[in-house]
């Protein structure tokens, strides 16, 4: 495949995206804005970097002056802490014990994995749920495990790993500047996330 193949498969993946799917994930991360819930994020290798950018994109990018901020916490970013949860334990439980710190009940867990299968990925997911936590997926192919396991799963319609990851990242970014843009027209939402 050279470059403007790529290209123009990448146009399809995103023309065939599942735009209602995407609709509820931003209805429930601007729920958590609403009601200042935490949003955890987590990935690994490119998935990582994803989830940091996104978390980057909720604190940073998604500032509205006079508004209440994102609170976002990429998981993927304390390597000191990784290294030692995967070394003391196991490396599936990386992003869990992260999380026990912090998590509280209707705080959002959004997993990242191009798979759908990967198992720290999905130990997470399991432990979030549990813990009662809003579980959202961003995956790709058949969804994997993950595509069935969260609350809200955006699937992307592609095969190939590079593609899945850049629809990812075009996803965070849309969900960005969506967010940035309701905020700033005063819209309050409760769907997906309740107070307690």
């Amino acid at each position: 495949m050279n470059v403007l193949q790529y290209i123009a498969s990448l146009q399809e993946v995103l023309r065939r995206l599942p735009i209602q799917n995407f609709l509820r994930v931003e209805e429930v991360l601007l729920g958590a804005w609403r009601y200042r819930r935490t949003i955890f994020i987590a990935g690994n290798g490119g998935s990582a970097s994803t989830a940091s950018h996104m978390a980057n994109d909720l604190n940073k990018g998604a500032i509205v002056p006079g508004q209440p901020r994102f609170r976002a916490i990429a998981l993927t970013d304390n390597v000191a802490l990784i290294t030692a949860w995967g070394n003391d334990t196991a490396y599936d439980r990386i992003f869990v014990e992260q999380m026990v710190n912090f998590l509280r009940p209707r705080d959002i867990f959004v997993a990242i994995s191009g798979s759908g299968n990967s198992p720290n990925i999905i130990a997470a997911a399991q432990w979030a749920r549990e813990a009662g936590a809003i579980t959202i997926g961003l995956t790709g192919g058949s969804g994997g495990r993950l595509g069935v396991l969260v609350d809200h799963s955006i699937v992307v319609p592609a095969d190939r790993m590079e593609q899945i990851e850049d629809v990812h990242l075009v996803l965070s970014h849309a969900l960005c500047a969506s967010l940035r843009r309701k905020i700033a027209g005063g819209t309050r939402t409760t769907a997906g996330v309740r107070e307690t």
